[in-house]
């Protein structure tokens, strides 16, 4: 008996300044196996980020080309901006048992959560985990701590994260990070764990 693992969707989602981002960066160091869906947005590119490495940056244009070529798993309009999760980065990797992390909005998990609903590999796939601060004064502290954003801009992430963090009771899991260190260990014991899950075990997949 041939026996295989599909890999792992792991749909991360949570309100900018929850630090998602940074803890999956350190899971993926502990595990260089694990790959990181790169999302594309029309927002333009803060600080340090890259093209191609943390987000594929695309005009509004571009973005609406993907769109009618129905390249997208998932898009949405978040902060004023589009997001979108490409298929390319996700469906031959899952279905080769490559683990996959997935950095999107509520909006996008809320897509995907319908997908799981009428496509069997998502379905076996799919695993969806919000990760919330302790409490709003520590992510305002956060979003101020960035230096990267406006005032204009950091009103309306506070504003939107009231309305995702009301929305935390349509994941499967909470992971509130008070203490990174912690929510890091958490997040990597949730990983494991999702890997031994029988339905991403499949017999005879290649009969």
């Amino acid at each position: 008996m041939e026996i295989q693992r599909l890999g792992v969707a792991l749909i991360l989602s949570g309100p900018s300044g929850s630090g998602k981002s940074s803890i999956s960066q350190e899971v993926m160091r502990r595990h260089p196996e694990v790959c990181f869906s790169i999302s594309c947005t029309t927002r333009a590119p803060r600080g340090a980020e890259r093209d191609g490495i943390d987000y594929y940056f695309l005009s509004r244009d571009a973005f609406e080309k993907k769109i009618a070529e129905d390249a997208f798993i998932e898009y949405a309009e978040v902060h004023g901006n589009f997001y979108g999760t490409l298929k390319s980065e996700v469906v031959d990797r899952v279905s080769q048992g490559i683990d996959v992390i997935l950095d999107i909005d509520v909006q996008g998990a809320a897509k995907v959560r319908e997908l799981c609903r009428k496509d069997a590999l998502f379905k076996a796939c799919a695993e969806f985990v919000f990760v919330a601060p302790p409490s709003h004064a520590e992510l305002e502290r956060r979003l101020r701590g960035r230096a990267t954003d406006s005032e204009e801009v950091i009103q309306k992430r506070l504003y939107n994260s009231k309305l995702e963090i009301s929305r935390w009771r349509e994941y499967s899991y909470l992971l509130i990070n008070d203490d990174f260190a912690g929510a890091v260990e958490k997040f990597n014991s949730l990983l494991l764990a999702f890997r031994m899950s029988t339905k991403r075990w499949k017999e005879d997949v290649n009969g």
